[in-house]
């Protein structure tokens, strides 16, 4: 029996977590080493690697595979790595489609900040031939591609090489590339192959500015994460999430980037959306304020009905998800798993489920599929847009 039935859901946020090394492979050749020893620390291969491919070969291990779907995690679930075994997890999930997106790589190993500009081109190269890989063996898999924006000339030849692959959308980072904004008119080439291609611009987390080392300093004991380690989030560093995305759609917006590409949908994936009412009103509030600017002007309507034409976003599990769809707009939330990674949870359809209660049925409806739908476009064969029991009733 899948976990989730009766209904079509798509599930916004998945993860593939790649084994440590793996993205090597798909790395060309010709800068492989240099890309090994600059990103050496994270892809260093331990003992833990042989045990994790062992469990999975463990019948023992794998006769508890859908009892414990959604209890293992990380390594453990039922997917996680083995592109072989993610059929069956979507099985047993029960949604239509699942976008998948990188565990490993989602800040490009921090090349881009490092202004290691061809390395960053070459990490993000391999990426997109790792993520079209693993998304391959089933069609409602939807790989995401990555395309850096520091290089202005080649982020809409790394996209279009993410499209022929089989990517079904392209990740940018929520934070500015060195030197420049991401509104930059010499990026349009990117936002109109997108927009021909009908496939979304994606923002997910780990591709933001993280919160200044300093607030960390308060003369107490360091707190660490709830994975015991440093790398993950605190409930202090978690504040600055959503900042980079804010200030990345507010230049894009203004700046003419939305309108200059109406059909152009963006998605903002496990960066929450509690943010979204004030960015919303925020935005609003500024251009009355500023609304002399040329700019501000040649807008095509009030910035808050521009992003709800054209944004997505998906709250934690977590969050009010209600009252997040209740002072942004029904067309703008979507329902998401983030499998298999901790922060989803053992039971998200519960845990939205609950949040949701008092919302009416067709705007459950739009969180749970149609948002979906809408954002992922062409990236989404209409044969997926119902499950098959529901689209012959």
């Amino acid at each position: 029996m899948p976990y989730a039935e009766g209904q079509t859901i798509h599930d916004a946020d998945s993860h593939v977590m790649e084994l440590p090394g793996t993205i090597t492979e798909y790395v060309d050749p010709k800068v492989r080493a240099v890309f090994a020893e600059k990103t050496a620390k994270k892809n260093a291969i331990g003992d833990w690697v042989a045990q994790a491919r062992a469990q999975h070969d463990d019948p023992e291990f794998r006769a508890g595979d859908e009892a414990n779907l959604l209890l293992r995690k990380n390594y453990q679930a039922l997917g996680a790595f083995r592109k072989d075994d993610r059929p069956r997890t979507l099985d047993l999930l029960g949604f239509a489609s699942q976008l998948v997106f990188t565990t490993a790589a989602l800040g490009n190993y921090g090349l881009e900040e490092a202004g290691d500009v061809d390395l960053a081109v070459e990490a993000a190269r391999a990426h997109n031939r790792m993520m079209a890989d693993f998304c391959s063996v089933d069609r409602r898999l939807l790989a995401t591609g990555y395309a850096p924006l520091i290089d202005r000339q080649r982020a809409p030849e790394i996209a279009r090489e993410a499209i022929e692959l089989g990517c079904k959308g392209v990740i940018i980072p929520s934070r500015h590339p060195p030197g420049f904004s991401p509104s930059h008119i010499e990026l349009d080439p990117l936002w109109a192959l997108m927009q021909e291609a009908g496939l979304p611009i994606l923002f997910h987390v780990g591709g933001e500015k993280k919160m200044d080392k300093d607030y960390l300093e308060n003369g107490l004991p360091f707190v660490r994460d709830f994975h015991g380690g440093a790398e993950n989030f605190t409930s202090l560093t978690f504040m600055a999430i959503p900042l980079s995305v804010w200030q990345t759609l507010s230049a894009l917006v203004i700046d003419g980037v939305f309108d200059r590409f109406p059909r152009l949908k963006f998605g903002a994936i496990e960066l929450g959306a509690s943010w979204l009412p004030s960015l919303m009103k925020f935005m609003d509030s500024g251009a009355a304020a500023f609304g002399k600017e040329e700019r501000l002007q040649k807008l095509s309507s009030r910035p808050s009905e521009i992003l709800r034409r054209q944004l997505r976003v998906t709250p934690y599990p977590h969050e009010d998800a209600r009252w997040i769809i209740e002072n942004s707009g029904d067309e703008m939330c979507l329902f998401s798993s983030d499998f298999p990674h901790v922060e989803g949870g053992r039971n998200p359809l519960k845990r939205f489920g609950d949040s949701l209660q008092g919302l009416p049925e067709p705007a459950k409806r739009r969180f749970y599929r149609d948002n979906f739908i809408d954002l992922m476009g062409a990236g989404l064969d209409p044969a997926l847009h119902d499950l098959p029991e529901l689209a012959a009733a």
